[in-house]
């Protein structure tokens, strides 16, 4: 059964750094593009970052370029999202998701969610 499970979370001052992972079984990680998601109270869910299989190439939303990092590790089965220079505005429940088909992560569409972990940063 497909599963993951996010964490590394916690609460952190601005300009702090965390590191989430994201330990994922029931399928073979190196197959699927993996993207980071979060969401924070009273907002909509927005994809923060993502890496494609193979070439593990990666993209960012543009709030977080130059700052944060994804990375997969397939033989562990875990992805990873470096978070330096933490804001207030980065406060969220940050989730990975599997994509459902595709192995790149343009126009993937994700359906596999973790059960989250919460990112706090104090200002």
């Amino acid at each position: 059964q497909l599963h993951f499970v996010e964490s590394g979370g916690g609460l952190v001052q601005t300009g702090g750094s965390l590191r989430l992972s994201c330990v994922a079984s029931g399928f073979i990680l190196e197959h699927r593009a993996i993207g980071w998601f979060r969401q924070a109270p009273g907002k909509e869910r927005e994809r923060v970052s993502c890496v494609s299989s193979g070439d593990s190439s990666t993209n960012y939303a543009d709030s977080v370029k130059g700052r944060f990092t994804i990375s997969r590790d397939n033989a562990k089965m875990t992805v990873y999202l470096q978070m330096n220079s933490l804001r207030p505005e980065d406060t969220a429940v940050y989730y990975c998701a599997r994509a459902r088909r595709s192995s790149r992560c343009e126009g993937a569409d994700f359906g596999f969610w973790g059960q989250g972990t919460q990112v706090t940063v104090s200002s």
